[in-house]
């Protein structure tokens, strides 16, 4: 398989994260992408190539002006302020929620760090800018390669990125995502002709970024399996009545499951979700690829086995689709690199 992985990753590292009530070491480290490229160059069986520059006409079919542009001057400015701040990461502190006014926007950096930030667990640092446009290249770049199946091109291909995306909304950032590469992935084969895409999040926590840009569209259907959302990260969206709107209504499923879940349960949940895509007509699928279901993840408590991720493979791949895989979340680092190796040589053994 080809993947397409971000060279830059490791340029975004952050220092501190608040989770669950004090500051911590980032549990999103660049060790993570490390451990999978190790084991994808041990098991000698894909193709490993660096990303082109980012089309950005592509990522503003996804993201807002305003929101590019504070993501590409959001250090500068923070060191301006004072050249201390070049030893700190940026964090959020105080940010707007019901009756206050989101269409304004002030020119104080704090404020506008919490307009375009929904929590306190993402921190933002020197090279975050840089990264997060290289992982939208490998995302693009994985798509086109996918999209050219049809005239010699691949059956699948994978951006291998961090940071991850899924959680990241039109004009907004969190849950250690910046920009949505699962959704820019979608964009780029809806661009190169497909009439309808898939994207299906198998990531724990659900991607509420992804639903809310494609919420209100009919040409991506959003198909998320994901702790459940009472008590679980991100909490406010992920919920099964929310079955999109508009021109969306019907093409947004969300297939939430309680805490302990094992791979049993959870396999009924993703032959759901294979069949209402095929049912949906999609001609191409986006896989966001987090794996912090797996059993041994520090902050989540589905109960996947290594081995299952095998079964999981051969599953998409008996889906039939152009498939582009994109790396989420994960973060029990070591474990990560056998568990993402496992999906891609079941999907690649059928």
């Amino acid at each position: 398989m080809l993947i397409i992985h971000n060279p830059l990753h490791s340029l975004h590292r952050g220092r501190q994260e608040m989770f669950r009530g004090r500051l911590v070491p980032c549990h999103e480290q660049p060790d993570r992408l490390e451990f999978i490229l190790e084991e994808l160059r041990a098991r000698r069986q894909h193709e490993l190539q660096a990303p082109g520059e980012a089309d950005m006409a592509v990522v503003r079919r996804i993201h807002t002006t305003p929101y590019l542009d504070f993501l590409t001057n959001a250090w500068s400015e923070w060191v301006a302020l004072d050249p201390a701040n070049a030893e700190l990461d940026v964090l959020p502190s105080i940010a707007p929620v019901r009756s206050f006014r989101t269409d304004v926007l002030p020119t104080n950096f704090a404020a506008r760090v919490g307009r375009y930030s929904f929590d306190t667990g993402s921190p933002l640092m020197a090279g975050t800018w840089a990264a997060a446009q290289s992982g939208a290249a490998c995302a693009i770049d994985a798509a086109r390669a996918v999209a050219r199946s049809s005239s010699g091109g691949r059956r699948a291909a994978m951006a291998l990125t961090r940071p991850p995306g899924h959680h990241a909304g039109a004009d907004f950032y969190g849950g250690y995502c910046f920009l949505n590469n699962s959704a820019i992935a979608a964009q780029a084969l809806l661009d190169a002709g497909a009439k309808r895409v898939a994207v299906l999040d198998v990531d724990y926590h659900h991607g509420n970024g992804t639903q809310s840009i494609f919420y209100e569209r009919a040409d991506v259907l959003t198909v998320s399996l994901h702790g459940d959302p009472m008590t679980e990260y991100p909490f406010y969206l992920g919920y099964a009545d929310e079955t999109g709107a508009g021109a969306g209504a019907g093409w947004n499923l969300n297939l939430p499951m309680p805490g302990g879940t094992a791979f049993a349960v959870w396999k009924e949940a993703l032959d759901a979700a294979l069949r209402r895509i095929s049912e949906g007509g999609a001609e191409a699928l986006v896989v966001a690829l987090g794996l912090d279901t797996f059993e041994g993840d520090p902050i989540s408590s589905f109960k996947l086995t290594s081995a299952d991720y095998l079964r999981m493979g051969e599953a998409l791949a008996a889906a039939g689709l152009p498939t582009v895989f994109v790396t989420e979340g994960g973060y029990a680092a070591r474990e990560l690199g056998v568990n993402v190796a496992n999906v891609l040589e079941g999907f690649e053994a059928c």
